[in-house]
């Protein structure tokens, strides 16, 4: 039987750690037997999982036998690891062990070193601190997980569900992971990544920003059908001087900026109104329905309707 083996280190999120537990110990073999065999490992007899304290029955010695290591987060990700849970989670890495992170757990996972040079995800607000920890991995905010084969981090907590259903799937097959997430009551593959859960507010201008009424100005007329030189005229420069200092204070150009802002309009009224999308489309200063679609399916990562859905509830789009 594969065995799957949960690190509970001190601080440990109670959903990270439930997850995988309740996920692998759902799946079932055709023959009705259990897929997985779990077993939740500590470093210490006991650790803190917020509102209560956890005794693991098994230590760090259970790491070398186990066929996945699942790596829940922790309440403060950047503490030190405990002596020895670096050196045992390299040692079942060099084995072939799969390791997987959830969460906040890529923190941990990322202070062994074994994603260096990787693709990783982690928790969306805590993705910037994450690459800048760990330069050397390359951490991607808008997926619900990342697969290197033997190696994989998931995102936000329930993120850690859509991985554990990956895992099974590739592990027995789709039948056996869809009883699994029947179990669990969630679909087998959720539409869209972790964008759609990211809130895109505008970003502050830095100290100083001399395109600080510009971008005031833009905010309020992205239902206008602007284009560069009519930003560039209402700022009374060139379009080139423009993009150029635009580059400078914001990173981005006019026109991505603007596309921005059209999209976090757009998300507002699908979350907060039942208007249908040829009217947001319209209010927040898109062409048309068509492009309107487009544009949001690559900033968000899911269609208009699927993102009201999740965030309201709300049909007609």
């Amino acid at each position: 039987m594969h065995t799957v083996a949960v690190l509970a280190l001190d601080q440990v999120i109670p959903f990270d750690l439930s997850a995988p537990i309740d996920t692998f110990g759902w799946a079932r073999l055709p023959d009705g037997r259990e897929a997985y065999r779990v077993r939740v490992c500590a470093p210490a007899e006991e650790v803190s999982a917020g509102s209560y304290s956890l005794r693991a029955p098994y230590g760090l010695d259970a790491l070398a036998d186990a066929d996945t290591i699942v790596l829940p987060g922790v309440a403060d990700p950047t503490i030190p690891l405990p002596p020895g849970v670096a050196e045992a989670l390299r040692a079942a890495a060099a084995n072939g062990t799969r390791i997987a992170s959830v969460c906040v757990g890529a923190f941990v996972f990322a202070a062994t070193g074994l994603l260096d040079g990787l693709r990783a995800t982690t928790h969306w607000f805590a993705a910037q601190d994450l690459a800048e920890m760990y330069p050397a991995v390359t951490v991607d905010p808008n997926v619900l997980y990342v697969d290197n084969g033997q190696l994989l981090t998931s995102a936000g907590a329930a993120a850690a569900i859509d991985m554990c259903l990956h895992m099974i799937r590739r592990d027995h097959g789709s039948a056996v992971a869809a009883h699994a997430a029947r179990m669990a009551v969630v679909p087998l593959e959720r539409e869209g990544g972790q964008a759609q859960f990211i809130v895109h507010d505008r970003p502050p201008a830095p100290a100083g920003a001399t395109l600080e009424p510009l971008l005031g100005w833009l905010e309020d007329n992205a239902d206008r059908d602007l284009a560069l030189d009519d930003i560039a005229a209402h700022a009374g420069m060139s379009a080139r001087t423009l993009n150029r200092r635009f580059r400078e204070q914001t990173g981005t150009t006019p026109l991505q900026w603007l596309h921005r802002a059209r999209v976090r309009r757009a998300q507002y009224l699908l979350e907060t109104t039942a208007y249908p999308v040829e009217r947001i489309a319209a209010q927040a200063g898109f062409g048309s329905p068509t492009a309107f679609r487009e544009r949001f399916k690559r900033v968000v990562g899911t269609s208009p309707y699927a993102y009201r859905r999740a965030f309201q509830g709300v049909e007609g789009v």
